[in-house]
């Protein structure tokens, strides 16, 4: 049957082979989430991380090369707000969206390709922009290929990982990445304020990692989750048992044993459904309400994320800290990117996913208020410390709460209009923080990002429990919202 045709999201053709297909496809999954670990060799999951490093490092940089920007091409206060959406913003909405429709339609492995592709095309090209309408254009592209990239990425984990695990593999995934976080400033730092064409440097390093990521992922395999929903279950079939074949019996046998109460409980679906007009199931019903719950989830935490990020070290600058003292007190508190990723590594399986989110955005609010005070180096150091702890504890398990929240079928769609259309709020935040400490005082706007990054927190409270569970058990009615 044609893939393209109407009748693919079905696992096979007539009733007698789609009842078959349908039992097959359990069979596959019910396989699937009784592997004892990761799957696939641990390369494959450095392969994922790195995409993730790419993303987190371009995030950070352009907040750490503005200033510098800034001073060479003589931008005003509007041309700074306007790069600032550009960064990626819309760039990142359209990115995951298109690219997203491209991973439920074509597969994982092509989409995830294209998106680390686009990504560092953009960030070399900004490595040689001339002006702020080049610079724009290229950071257009590349926050194309970075939104993409991190939607894929959480997407591809979570169908591989085992239930009991996928909170614990994506953030061994997300430490990889959030490395890039933590290293860009010390990066930035000894480049930015020594170097005249350091920014650039800054940027051709970014995709450098970018381009490369996109070698390495040549090697990845298409998700068997994807594979079963579009009836390639042959396919399906032979990479499920050579990951099987990467585990001792013994350990099959007692993962297979830990999991029965949670079978006879709600034994494992194929996503076999006829789904209909796609775009109108993401906004209708259990998965349209999935959709503007974790829309405005993200939305409010983008405020802070990217206000923090995009407008810190400049607005350090502006208040006499300088730019090499800005994006130090930044980089000594980078680390604890590192620190909050380390303490979900250790909780993301054991404590419901949703607690720990609103834990994060707890903690989020104390780092920006003490950033607000401005009272001395080692307040705003240990602010900012918490608020990048707060940040590492918050991305990964938040974003594979997301993606479980949608059936494969829908799951990078769904997941890209919740994280995209959040990422309006990224603009919001890139232009509020600046207005609000300008109208009003240092302390109102970071204190402002504290209570939007809580709300995001308390929203995520109402949502669905999901750790532990099997992806179509949690996409199958697990009362939330």
């Amino acid at each position: 049957m044609s893939e393209s045709s109407h009748g693919s999201e079905h696992i096979a053709a007539g009733p007698k082979d789609h009842v078959g297909g349908a039992a097959q496809g359990r069979a596959l999954l019910g396989r699937m989430d009784r592997l004892p670990g990761w799957p696939l060799p641990r390369f494959d999951l450095f392969v994922l991380g790195l995409a993730y490093f790419f993303v987190f490092y371009d995030i950070t940089d352009i907040g750490f090369g503005l200033p510098r920007i800034v001073q060479q091409f003589h931008l005003s206060t509007n041309d700074v707000k306007f790069v600032a959406i550009a960064i990626g913003l819309v760039g990142y909405i359209v990115g995951s969206n298109l690219i997203g429709a491209l991973a439920d339609w074509r597969g994982r492995r092509l989409a995830f390709l294209a998106s680390l592709l686009v990504s560092g095309l953009g960030s070399l090209g900004t490595a040689f922009a001339t002006g702020v309408v080049s610079l724009s254009i290229w950071r257009f592209l590349t926050g194309m290929g970075v939104g993409a990239a991190l939607n894929l990425a959480s997407t591809y984990v979570g169908e591989f990982a085992p239930p009991a695990q996928r909170g614990r593999i994506s953030v061994t995934m997300f430490i990889i990445g959030i490395t890039g976080q933590a290293v860009t400033p010390f990066v930035a730092y000894g480049l930015v304020p020594h170097f005249y064409i350091g920014w650039r440097i800054l940027f051709a390093i970014g995709a450098f990692i970018g381009l490369a990521g996109v070698l390495f992922a040549l090697r990845l395999p298409e998700s068997p989750r994807w594979l079963i929903q579009h009836g390639h279950l042959k396919e399906a079939e032979a990479l499920v048992g050579s990951m099987e074949q990467r585990f001792d019996p013994a350990d099959l046998a007692a993962s297979a044993a830990a999991l029965s109460s949670e079978r006879k409980a709600a034994p494992p679906a194929a996503d076999d459904e006829d789904p209909g007009s796609t775009l109108h199931e993401l906004l209708h019903g259990r998965y349209g309400l999935a959709v503007l719950a974790l829309t405005a989830m993200w939305f409010l935490w983008y405020i802070g994320n990217y206000g923090f990020l995009g407008d810190a070290a400049t607005l350090f600058s502006a208040h006499g800290l300088g730019i090499g003292s800005s994006l130090l007190y930044l980089a000594v508190g980078g680390i604890g990117y590192l620190v909050g990723a380390g303490i979900m590594l250790i909780t993301a399986d054991k404590i419901e996913r949703k607690h720990l989110i609103l834990g994060a955005t707890v903690v989020w609010l104390i780092g920006m208020l003490l950033i607000g005070t401005l009272a001395n180096a080692e307040v705003v150091t240990a602010g900012s410390f918490l608020a990048s702890m707060a940040l590492g504890s918050y991305l990964q398990v938040a974003y594979t709460f997301t993606a479980e929240n949608f059936p494969t079928r829908l799951r990078a769609r769904g997941f890209a209009l919740a994280d995209g259309g959040g990422h309006l709020g990224g603009a919001v935040g890139a232009l509020l923080l600046p207005t609000l400490v300008s109208d009003t005082t240092f302390f109102t706007g970071f204190a402002v990002l504290g209570i939007t990054g809580l709300l995001a927190g308390l929203i995520a409270l109402g949502g669905p429990k999901t750790s532990g569970r099997s992806l179509e058990n949690v996409e199958r009615g697990i009362p939330g919202w």
